[in-house]
């Protein structure tokens, strides 16, 4: 065996050298800084990042909100079925093709937006990032998400 090659291969091993692992010890860190804001709101991150796409654009198909966060419909259901039983939402059949399910807002899911408005700047003073930095971070992030649409 070549010394050369295993060494190569045992350098790549190493946890030091893999991206994914800031990526993901860092996606756990900020989302884990959410969790005393949205306990407050009765609401999981996932469920936060539901509730985001939905103050954006009220009446959307499921499958928009898949595409938006990067999941599939086997996890948005599920968490669409819960924040409807908390009354946040409703889904309904769209009457131009009865396969479309449409998620709407009911009035106390409008209302939530209201009592979130603070989250973004509360999580925000727990990351000390630059301003250039964080937008450095932010878009080479979407660049990674925007590889596998290619």
């Amino acid at each position: 065996m070549d010394t050369a090659n295993e060494y190569d291969y045992r350098e790549l091993m190493k946890l030091s050298n893999q991206l994914c692992f800031p990526l993901y010890a860092a996606a756990r860190k900020v989302t884990g800084l959410y969790t005393p804001f949205l306990h407050e709101l009765h609401l999981t991150y996932t469920q936060y990042l539901v509730m985001l796409v939905l103050w954006e654009q009220d009446e959307i198909p499921v499958s928009e909100i898949c595409k938006k966060l990067y999941l599939d419909n086997g996890t948005v259901s599920p968490l669409l079925k819960k924040l409807e039983q908390e009354g946040l939402l409703y889904r309904s059949r769209a009457s131009e093709d009865e396969r479309v399910v449409r998620v709407s807002l009911t009035e106390d899911g409008r209302a939530l937006q209201e009592k979130a408005k603070e989250v973004p700047a509360q999580v925000g003073k727990c990351i000390q990032l630059a301003p250039g930095k964080a937008l450095a971070l932010y878009q080479l992030l979407y660049e990674i998400l925007e590889e596998e649409k290619k």
